[in-house]
């Protein structure tokens, strides 16, 4: 794998701290996935075997309510998503479509367990990346409910770009 590529994945949070030969081991059962817009990752209660990485475009995370589809937050290029699939081992709790043409680097939840085999060390480092992304998210969400029970104008506004 080029070391421009593994430079730049280095700098997205979920790969923080990770080392050059176990992003090459991760990434080398991984594919990357490209959707036009208006396809879809994957939608709600989907098996979830794998996560996403962005490389190119944006998405939307949706969520299927009474026949309509809601927008709870868009996301583009170094975010991740479907990552609950690596520590719940749960369906997908949302729909994820691109909003424009988007490729995403797909990991599979395999090439992370190959990794506890491998490197108990990595591994853990990016489980902390991992919790890190869904405690950051779980806060956005707070707020969100907290604006909606205080009847915030913009508490039904979806979240924007995850910072």
């Amino acid at each position: 794998m080029e070391a421009a590529h593994i430079a730049a994945l280095q700098r997205m949070p979920i790969f923080g701290g990770l080392r050059a030969d176990v992003l090459e081991m991760l990434l080398a059962g991984s594919m990357t996935v490209s959707k036009p817009k208006g396809g879809y990752f994957f939608r709600e209660n989907d098996a979830a075997e794998s996560l996403f990485v962005i490389e190119t475009g944006r998405v939307a995370i949706l969520k299927p309510w009474y026949a309509e589809e809601h927008l709870l937050s868009e996301l583009g290029p170094g975010d991740c998503f479907g990552e609950m699939a690596l520590m719940d081992f749960f369906p997908r709790s949302a729909s994820v479509k691109a909003v424009e043409p988007t490729d995403a680097l797909e990991i599979p939840i395999a090439a992370i367990h190959s990794l506890y085999e491998k490197n108990l060390e990595q591994f853990a480092m990016i489980q902390m990346n991992l919790g890190r992304e869904v405690s950051r998210r779980l806060r956005q969400a707070d707020d969100r409910l907290f604006r909606l029970r205080m009847g915030s104008p913009d508490a039904n506004e979806p979240i924007g770009p995850l910072t």
